[in-house]
């Protein structure tokens, strides 16, 4: 299968990548400056990063440990605006919110997304876990890991540029855009409700969280048992996202946060040398919006880690 440019940069054969969440910081419960973020995403897209990524939130629901409301803008028009801003870095989506969205609104949204920004764009769906959003778009909450497994093959056949057959049927034969050039990555983003083994079989890539590292190893070797049963010898990576706050003390010793750490740059360095050692492919930096400059985080990661992470 060939896939699109995205692809190669984001999952190489050997090493680690690594990418970034935007927007980068924001104040809770505000909306993060669009020049700002685009500039920052410039700066990436120069240091060499591999991605830029962005969340789904249709509703703003407080949540998490803070209870605060994240305040995001539609991502594909966000990661639209992001893709005019660079030239080489991938975006890519983390994760739509499949249930909430018909499948071909997503398939026309990621065709034309991929189109603009000339083959650099990864699509990642979840399942959701807002009961709210579910009651607000008339969904069923229980039924949205039937409802995932359900509209992924229809957005799989849009963004194929072969054997898309189900797209044609579900829409009477007609098409909904020009087949793309080159597949287009689809990763699962959490477990969607999902076996690892229908992942397995059916996704490019699966992405999960931070946890302790020996029990990350544990889901890592599940993954790799699940891709032996089910899509043998496919290069399926494993992508991690990590709340990061990144010290300006370079030497100083990591702390766990809530799904990440908080460390200098040394101990961050040897950290991400052992999780590729482990098998992560991807690593997805949540940026702490309560440390140091986004900016100064970047130039850091950039200047200071991809260099020693490259050889």
């Amino acid at each position: 299968m060939a896939f699109n440019a995205a692809y190669a940069r984001v999952f190489p054969a050997a090493g680690i990548s690594l990418g970034i969440m935007t927007p980068f910081t924001s104040p809770a419960g505000s909306m993060a400056g669009v020049d700002e973020t685009l500039r920052l995403a410039a700066l990436a897209d120069e240091l060499q990063f591999s991605a830029l990524w962005t969340r789904d939130v249709p509703i703003m629901i407080p949540q998490g440990s803070d209870n605060t409301a994240s305040a995001l803008d539609d991502p594909f028009l966000w990661l639209g605006a992001l893709a005019s801003a660079t030239t080489s870095i991938a975006v890519g989506a983390a994760a739509i919110v499949l249930p909430l969205r018909h499948p071909l609104h997503v398939a026309k949204a990621a065709l034309t997304l991929d189109r603009l920004s000339k083959g650099r764009f990864i699509l990642g769906m979840g399942s959701g876990d807002r009961p709210a959003e579910f009651s607000s778009f008339g969904e069923d909450l229980e039924a949205r890991g039937d409802s995932y497994r359900e509209r992924w093959p229809l957005v799989r056949a849009a963004l194929a540029p072969r054997g898309r057959e189900a797209l044609l049927a579900a829409t009477g034969g007609y098409d909904i855009m020009e087949a793309p050039t080159a597949q287009i990555p689809m990763i699962v983003v959490g477990t969607a409700r999902q076996s690892l083994q229908w992942i397995a079989a059916n996704a490019d890539g699966w992405a999960t969280y931070h946890r302790e590292e020996a029990r990350q190893q544990g889901r890592i070797d599940l993954w790799h048992q699940a891709l032996e049963q089910k899509s043998p010898g496919a290069p399926k990576p494993f992508i991690q996202s990590v709340q990061l706050d990144l010290l300006a003390d370079p030497y100083a010793a990591p702390e766990p946060l809530e799904l990440g750490l908080r460390t200098g740059r040394l101990a961050l360095i040897d950290y991400l040398r052992r999780m590729q050692a482990l098998g992560v492919g991807h690593v997805i930096f949540n940026l702490s919006s309560h440390g140091r400059p986004a900016r100064e985080v970047i130039q850091e990661l950039g200047q200071e880690v991809l260099p020693v992470l490259s050889q």
